[in-house]
């Protein structure tokens, strides 16, 4: 996976002001637990470059909090971890979190 490291609110908010119809993917990871860790290598094993036009975005959520309690308010979508948030034209169009993130329903979304 080509991920793009999510680091700023100003990357959250150009994320948000996208009406392109580009689908950002948001995960957010915990880099100090182990299901966070087995939920992200889960889905980069399944992730198939050039199979889907999504834009993936990391958020290391123990680094960046101030990022990762801003998607709360920006998205309305509430905390987990670890999460994954589809974004497009400004709006959480999926998300899911555990072991419920799935490839296919992401790759399904991509539309």
């Amino acid at each position: 996976m080509n991920w793009t490291s999510l680091t700023t609110q100003e990357q959250l908010e150009a994320i948000k002001n996208d009406t392109s119809g580009q689908v950002h993917l948001i995960f957010k990871h915990s880099t100090r637990c182990s299901i966070s860790s087995m939920a992200l290598n889960r889905l980069e094993r399944s992730w198939k470059d050039g199979e889907t036009s999504i834009q993936p975005h990391l958020l290391d959520l123990i680094s960046y909090r101030e990022v990762s309690n801003a998607i709360q308010g920006t998205f309305g979508v509430v905390h987990e971890s670890p999460q994954a948030i589809l974004v497009k034209n400004g709006k959480a169009v999926y998300n899911a979190s555990h072991m419920a993130i799935s490839y296919q329903e992401i790759k399904n979304n991509d539309n």
